[in-house]
């Protein structure tokens, strides 16, 4: 799905996002930045894959790399659905890429939308800051597609995590790349 063309207003998402030069959608403050206090504050952007560059594409595979291949061992990540894919990013102020998810466009995973790839960098685990991402990526969700839910093939020991988020589980647990996981489902 193509993404959206701006209107003569630039739109905005519940999130107070709003549509920058290139497609790219920075979410929160001025700026992109949301912050709550004790949290690092990170710059939030929304681009589709081809709006990423070498660049954003090189820094969103490593760090998913960090996280799915040398931490939980190895799959094949680039799965074919990236290209196909709305991509949040979180970046420090140093402009190093801190947090990660992306959003399948409805019709391929799913009949819906599905957010997956959801990393945060280790040293920032524990933070709350992967509440904040879930809650950008849902929000931004809400924009691309709106009036639709959300399906998502969660790890299983992350249920209540995603429970927090309105997830909840639909069927029974199952075994992808040796991990177990478990369908969830978010109403719109």
């Amino acid at each position: 799905m193509a993404p959206k063309t701006p209107a003569a207003s630039p739109p905005k998402d519940p999130a107070g996002a709003a549509l920058q030069p290139g497609g790219v959608f920075a979410l929160g403050r001025p700026g992109g930045e949301r912050t709550r206090p004790g949290l690092l504050t990170l710059h939030w952007t929304w681009q589709r894959f081809a709006a990423l560059g070498v660049d954003g594409v090189y820094d969103m595979l490593a760090l998913r790399a960090r996280v799915f291949i040398l931490e939980q061992g190895p799959f094949l990540d680039p799965d074919g659905f990236d290209r196909q894919s709305g991509h949040l990013l979180g970046r420090d102020a140093a402009g190093e890429l801190q947090a990660y998810l992306r959003i399948v466009d409805p019709g391929l995973k799913y009949a819906e939308p599905s957010m997956g790839r959801v990393v945060l960098a280790l040293p920032l685990r524990g933070s709350g800051l992967a509440d904040q991402l879930v809650t950008e990526g849902l929000a931004r969700a809400a924009v691309e597609w709106p009036g639709q839910g959300n399906r998502i093939g969660a790890q299983a020991h992350l249920q209540r995590f995603y429970g927090r988020h309105g997830f909840a589980p639909v069927g029974a647990e199952y075994i992808e790349d040796t991990i177990p996981h478990i369908e969830m489902w978010r109403q719109p």
